[in-house]
């Protein structure tokens, strides 16, 4: 332990450095608004946002420590193909984390715009843009099988990237009085609809790649790195979008009549995900053998399938009479619903109970990616190692970690530690998310059919999110009664028989692991 906390102090100084410099690029890229927010004084913030990124780093060089110490499991890999793996991971996951950036940042603009998105607008937005993504997956599933996740992916970056840019530009018209605000909700509808789209191809593509990289006794590993990924995209989001939002503010700050160019909000995620798919041009491949390295059997359940590929129609037929398929789709349904009713509504709950600057709801993105950080590390490495690759141990744990979360809320809503608890609660359903659709989907679905099989849980896990943004846009207290904690009551309540459901559901694939058409071969 001792020779590692230099190692620590060395990555985080590192780590300091780099994203202060990587923000200083950022801000040079907005040459209007970093001299605005030098002007006010307001570049002095960098030096707080690297040190809200600290925590950050050191966990990622904690885990990454951690996962590097575990014993290996010997399938033959050579150290080259370990390097090139992480070649091809990173840029396609980091691709994922900023398609979350994009996603997400419709919660930041809506606390950013006031009364322009009220709750009811907000939810019919978001409503319409997690359907279009939980029926998108029937094309894009198995188009996904069909021409790689490598070209997916870079979809998906493209698509969302210009859907972003034409939400900030309808922002940009409404704030300075070019369109009028009572067409924002339809128009919003229709791109976040078309951004959710292009943004469904994401998970399908990391799953549909990684598969034929890394073995079924891996892919706990993987889970973990899935959740990380998750989880840096959720910071990205919230506190990256915070950032932005407050730096708006502040180039505007003494300027009577000026407005906040809130835009930037979607244009910053529109360049990174543009950057990102350029790298995936020249670094993502499908396969080992597409990078020169060996192909080699992952003892999914595509092991030893080696006749004709399918037909669509014939690959879903298979997937939804799959019964360990249909429950785990179930499961990331409650999943999908849970997760977005900690995310999307706690820091809606925070600013409308007037409790922002407390430190859980004003490092929220922070917060969210540390748990996800450690609930996708945790859930992956006992699978793996305690559970043999089983993950329905794993899920059934943390859904009952979900249950008495939701059961304790309902008796704690007027006090302080409500943002705590959420913090544990999206431990347990980052860990969860990432254990099932980034992982038993690949076990389950095999290599060959993973997008349709990824398709239908990632469906089912935006089917559950419209769920509840429709139910909580309804049912949540509006106006004046929502300042008050005590009569967010339904928020809780809803929550306890939906993750009742995920428990049981959980407990039923308890000992389901994929069955290989043949015996597995070693690399």
């Amino acid at each position: 332990m001792e020779a590692t906390i230099p190692l620590l102090r060395t990555a985080a100084t590192l780590g300091r450095r780099l994203l202060a410099a990587l923000i200083c690029v950022a801000a040079a890229g907005l040459p209007a608004l970093a001299a605005e927010a030098a002007a006010a004084g307001e570049m002095s913030s960098l030096r707080k946002v690297v040190e809200e990124l600290e925590p950050i780093v050191i966990l990622l060089v904690v885990v990454a420590i951690v996962i590097g110490r575990l014993p290996r499991v010997q399938l033959g890999h050579s150290d080259a193909f370990r390097r090139r793996r992480v070649l091809n991971w990173l840029p396609l996951g980091l691709t994922y984390a900023f398609l979350y950036m994009g996603r997400y940042n419709l919660t930041v603009s809506k606390n950013a715009l006031g009364s322009l998105m009220p709750k009811e607008d907000f939810g019919t937005i978001f409503f319409w843009g997690t359907l279009v993504y939980g029926v998108s997956f029937v094309i894009n599933g198995p188009l996904t099988d069909r021409i790689g996740g490598r070209r997916t992916i870079m979809i998906s970056a493209i698509g969302a990237a210009l859907m972003n840019i034409l939400m900030g530009v309808t922002v940009w018209a409404i704030l300075t009085g070019r369109y009028a605000p009572s067409h924002l909700v339809v128009t919003f509808s229709i791109l976040y609809a078309l951004n959710m789209y292009f943004q469904s191809f994401g998970a399908v593509s990391i799953v549909k790649v990684n598969a034929s990289w890394f073995h079924v006794s891996e892919r706990g590993v993987f889970g973990a790195i899935f959740g990380v990924l998750i989880s840096l995209g959720v910071y990205f989001a919230y506190d990256g979008g915070r950032i932005i939002v407050e730096a708006a503010q502040g180039s505007v700050a003494g300027i009577e009549g000026a407005v906040a160019p809130f835009w930037w909000v979607f244009y910053i995620p529109a360049g990174l995900l543009l950057f990102f798919a350029l790298l995936d041009f020249f670094f993502v491949r499908d396969t080992p053998g597409d990078a020169g390295q060996r192909d080699f059997d992952t003892a999914d359940a595509s092991s030893g399938d080696t006749g004709p590929r399918l037909g669509v129609f014939e690959v879903a037929r298979r997937m939804f009479t799959n019964p360990v398929i249909v429950t785990i789709a179930a499961i990331e349904f409650c999943s999908g619903f849970l997760r977005n009713a900690i995310m999307q509504w706690y820091i809606i709950f925070a600013k409308e109970t007037h409790i922002m600057e407390s430190f859980v709801p004003h490092h929220w993105g922070m917060l969210l990616c540390c748990a996800g950080i450690l609930g996708g590390t945790i859930a992956g490495i006992i699978s793996d190692r305690v559970f043999q690759s089983r993950r329905g141990p794993v899920a059934g744990m943390l859904y009952a970690g979900m249950l008495a979360g939701a059961a304790v809320l309902i008796g704690i809503l007027t006090t302080p530690v409500v943002g705590w608890l959420m913090v544990f609660m999206s431990l347990c359903i980052i860990g969860v998310h990432g254990m099932l659709s980034g992982t038993a989907s690949m076990d389950f679905g095999g290599r060959r059919n993973v997008g349709v099989a990824v398709g239908i849980i990632d469906g089912l896990v935006y089917l559950g999110t419209a769920a509840q943004a429709i139910i909580y846009g309804q049912v949540l207290p509006k106006g004046e009664a929502g300042q008050d904690p005590a009569n967010w009551w339904m928020w809780p309540v809803i929550m306890v028989p939906v993750a009742g459901v995920g428990l049981l559901l959980a407990l039923r694939i308890w000992n389901a692991k994929p069955q290989p058409r043949a015996k597995a071969g070693a690399h």
